[in-house]
């Protein structure tokens, strides 16, 4: 299907469970979808795309932004099928997912290793094996005090996720309280009582069969995203690389470094 005229105003796509909400940015070829996170906004995740060249696609998933909600389970399957959906629509051949983006990606190559000729995943979360840990915990405190609609208790929650040292700062803070806004207004509340306990695979060995060149962007001390996932993923990927940087933020202290990465290896 031709790829829509570039502009910065949404559309909206007509899927089977409902519309999705997605922008371009850019023109021509190379085609980029990015996937954001877990609370994530089209805002928060072009800033992946400063680098990029040709034309980028960034969209919502369900329940966040003007994306539809639909009442089928929250699954990375339903994800991934959302962001096929978008690729498909405005010929993506590249992706770059961030957290439960990056495990969207992964399940779309469980079931089609060859999607995609070119792909970043950043800071990875779960691959095949259900979270038991510290991060997931405070996720599912979060759908609690979203659903009390309690703003600054969703914002202390994910003041405590950025690295300490970043914690005081005002564009920090500030972003938190944005975070905090949408997830309590939308129904990012839902995705907090089901993604942290969904698995983004069924067989993490699917990965072995992709052979497309895949850069992994870890960060140190981050128990949100474990390295030890990204360095699993980078272990069954032939064509790989991995990045771990240091804590910090991955686009707080390492934002320059993130673009270079990225538009580097998308270039």
């Amino acid at each position: 299907m031709p790829l829509p005229t570039a502009s910065r105003i949404t559309s909206m796509l007509p899927t089977a469970d409902g519309a999705i909400e997605y922008a371009i940015t850019g023109s021509g070829s190379p085609v980029t979808v990015f996937a954001h996170g877990l609370s994530g906004t089209i805002d928060t995740t072009r800033p992946f795309g400063g680098g990029v060249p040709g034309s980028k696609v960034f969209f919502h998933f369900r329940g966040h932004g003007a994306s539809s909600s639909p009442e089928t389970p929250w699954t990375y399957a339903a994800l991934a099928g959302e962001l096929d959906a978008v690729a498909r629509r405005t010929g993506a051949t590249r992706a770059l997912g961030v957290s439960m983006g990056a495990g969207a990606i992964c399940r779309l190559l469980q079931d089609d290793p060859s999607r995609f000729e070119r792909i970043v995943l950043v800071i990875p979360a779960v691959l095949d094996t259900p979270r038991r840990d510290e991060a997931r915990e405070r996720l599912l405190r979060m759908a609690e005090l979203a659903e009390e609609r309690d703003v600054e208790g969703v914002m202390q929650l994910l003041l405590e996720e950025q690295p300490a040292q970043v914690r005081a700062r005002t564009d920090v803070r500030a972003w938190c309280r944005r975070q905090a806004e949408v997830v309590v207004a939308t129904d990012v509340r839902r995705a907090l009582r089901t993604i942290p306990q969904e698995t983004a695979m069924t067989d993490r060995a699917a990965l072995r069969a992709v052979t497309a060149p895949v850069l992994v962007l870890a960060q140190e001390r981050d128990p949100a995203h474990p390295v030890p996932v990204a360095e699993q993923i980078a272990d069954l990927i032939p064509d790989c690389r991995l990045e771990v940087l240091p804590p910090g933020g991955i686009m707080w202290q390492h934002r320059d470094r993130v673009r270079s990465l990225v538009g580097e290896f998308l270039g």
